[in-house]
């Protein structure tokens, strides 16, 4: 079984983290390759793509874990409300569902 992963031209991808990113193609996989990745990603419970991703950047040297240090600086800013804050923050900027027609005249 031959896997072909489509290249995209650079302008149809998505850009994230202010970096352009791009899509490859690989042809003729051989299936011992691609058994051993579908392996690695059940044991690590992580999709194809992602699995093949980090399997590049660690044969390249690319440390993994510190693109996941950066971002664990972060996650303090990242989260979820509790029903509380969801109702607290509604409340609180009701004012701003009402239009004042003489604002617009």
């Amino acid at each position: 079984m031959n896997y072909n992963v489509v290249k995209s031209e650079p302008e149809v991808e998505p850009i994230r983290r202010g970096i352009l990113m791009k899509s490859i193609t690989i042809h003729n996989i051989e299936t011992s390759v691609i058994e051993r990745i579908e392996e690695r990603a059940r044991q690590q419970g992580t999709s194809l793509n992602k699995t093949i991703k980090n399997l590049l950047m660690r044969s390249l040297g690319i440390s993994v874990d510190s693109i996941r240090e950066r971002r664990e600086q972060f996650l303090d800013l990242f989260g979820t409300w509790s029903k509380k804050d969801e109702k607290n923050f509604r409340q609180y900027n009701k004012v701003f569902e009402k239009i004042d027609k003489r604002d617009w005249v």
